[in-house]
């Protein structure tokens, strides 16, 4: 979160609040907090290219944390803060991170991960006391450095893993060139002119800051002199407070808080004033045509939808008017060059789903990791892709099914269980659903739902058969879920992402082949 020449020019406007708190820090104190933080990175050998990582809820040092490392020249790793002690001393190792920046909050984790990862020097609690020469308090190891920038400033940037839906979390590095941090990476700059980010905006952060896409957006907020309003965590009423509230501008949500609003009773949407929103980006997870055609009639023609993968392969977007007509569409193709090829890399026609290629928008690598770089490559290293399934229509806009690893195949017959939970999620009974392949020794496989009851909904056989009627009206009989079962919670991530695999896994077990 670079302040740049905002630091200057407007000192004391706020450069975000914290939504609970109130909690206000100023571009000049933002500017300062983030080169004491500099020059102890410096101080402790860390040079151009170095890593750490970060592993915070949202809270009030969380953007110095950033803002630190891409004035610094260095990679940050922002860790997905619900990860386990084991899940983050992987990244730590993987990632090559020398130093730890946690809270209080996350201090336990945090100081079970570190017994497995000599390598990291140096942890430090953002909010907290020292507890030994590894562990140490912010406060004591930045007092006395200076609040003026370090003498060798370079552009740094975030170095995120992706979401490990399917399989370990993967590292994402894209070259860093020699710059300095007041010039933006060429992305960054597409995305203010596409978005029309500007001096005085007001933003609603409403999504863990460890996420790539909020990331971005507070980034690019800052860069422009606007400010930020983070939400230590998303509730569906109190974000429509706060929009009214801060006058907010722009803001970036997924499809699930879309869905959480949108089952608020009428007389709690309507008791607040939405008009001082200008653009609401959403991306993350495929969104229900049906939640979008109400959140657009709610809000208006205001709802921009992207697609891009945390590796940069390509990005595609588009506005209310152009889903309107092409609902479903993630976009045309903005960034990169678009191919659907089949398993044998030959071209699909428009309107026939196959895997989603992209000629590299932006170079990246997977972290230490050829094989992996490898997976993701066509055979002559030319496209990239993450496994995406889609098809392009005949105006050139992108539809996406599914991710191929979830997709079915029951009694020979391809099924992408992403159009069964688009269906189930409108149903009025149902907070949240996932959809997937478990074993049928006469199938191979057959269709499980396994669904959130909304609050004061009992579970049970009758609530099952009422949700297989209603899919059997809309959908073809082999998408139709053959069994439904219930969770209290389904493990979604805060990013709005379904950890899948989770739930999936439990019915298959051990088994190494989904063909039974």
């Amino acid at each position: 979160m670079y302040t740049g020449k905002h630091a200057h020019l407007r000192p004391l406007q706020p450069a975000f609040i914290m939504a609970a708190t109130g909690e206000t820090v100023t571009y000049r104190e933002l500017e300062a907090r983030a080169n004491r933080l500099a020059h102890l990175f410096r101080s402790r050998g860390l040079n151009r290219l170095d890593h750490y990582s970060i592993f915070m809820e949202n809270n009030s040092r969380y953007l110095e944390a950033c803002g630190a490392g891409e004035r610094s020249g260095l990679y940050y790793t922002c860790v997905n803060s619900y990860l386990t002690a084991s899940e983050l001393a992987y990244i730590l190792t993987n990632s090559q991170s020398r130093i730890l920046i946690t809270s209080r909050a996350k201090l336990d984790v945090a100081r079970e991960a570190l017994k497995e990862c000599p390598h990291v020097e140096l942890c430090v609690v953002t909010d907290g006391e020292g507890e030994s020469d590894r562990i140490v308090g912010l406060q004591q190891a930045t007092s006395g450095l200076p609040a003026t920038p370090i003498a060798d400033e370079w552009l740094g940037t975030a170095m995120l893993y992706s979401s490990g839906t399917t399989g370990r979390p993967k590292g994402i590095v894209r070259p860093l060139p020699e710059q300095p941090p007041v010039q933006n990476l060429p992305l960054f700059d597409f995305l203010i002119k596409l978005w029309e980010y500007r001096e005085g905006m007001i933003y609603l952060s409403p999504a863990p800051l460890y996420h790539s896409a909020p990331q971005a957006a507070v980034n690019l907020t800052i860069r422009m002199g606007g400010t930020v309003i983070i939400m230590e965590s998303f509730d569906p009423e109190r974000y429509l407070e706060l929009v009214q509230k801060w006058g907010i501008t722009h803001t970036q949500l997924v499809p699930t808080m879309f869905s959480r609003m949108l089952k608020l009773p009428e007389e709690v949407r309507r008791r607040y004033d939405l008009s001082s929103l200008e653009i609401a980006i959403h991306a993350a997870a495929p969104c229900p045509a049906a939640v979008k055609d109400d959140i657009i009639k709610w809000w208006g023609p205001i709802i921009h939808e992207y697609y891009g993968a945390t590796e940069g392969l390509g990005f595609t977007a588009c506005n209310s008017t152009e889903w309107l007509a092409h609902r479903g569409t993630v976009g045309r193709v903005l960034l990169g060059d678009l191919h659907i090829l089949d398993e044998e890399m030959k071209p699909c026609p428009a309107g026939t789903a196959g895997t989603v290629w992209f000629k590299t928008a932006t170079p990246f690598e997977y972290f230490n990791d050829p094989a992996k770089t490898a997976e993701a490559r066509s055979t002559d290293g030319a496209m990239s892709t993450v496994g995406d399934v889609g098809y392009v229509d005949g105006d050139g806009y992108l539809y996406l099914t599914d991710r191929a690893t979830f997709m079915i195949i029951s009694g020979g017959v391809n099924i992408y269980p992403q159009e069964c939970e688009n269906l189930l999620i409108t149903h009025p009974k149902i907070a949240d659903a996932a959809v997937f392949g478990v074993p049928n020794p006469d199938l191979g496989e057959e269709v499980k739902a396994v669904v959130q009851p909304m609050p004061g909904v009992s579970p049970g056989q009758e609530l099952a058969d009422e949700l297989i009627a209603f899919c059997s009206q809309s959908l073809s009989r082999q998408k139709v879920p053959r069994s439904i079962d219930f969770e209290a919670e389904l493990p979604r991530l805060p990013t709005g992402k379904l950890y899948k695999r989770l739930l999936r896994d439990r019915y298959w077990g051990n088994k190494t082949s989904r063909i039974v």
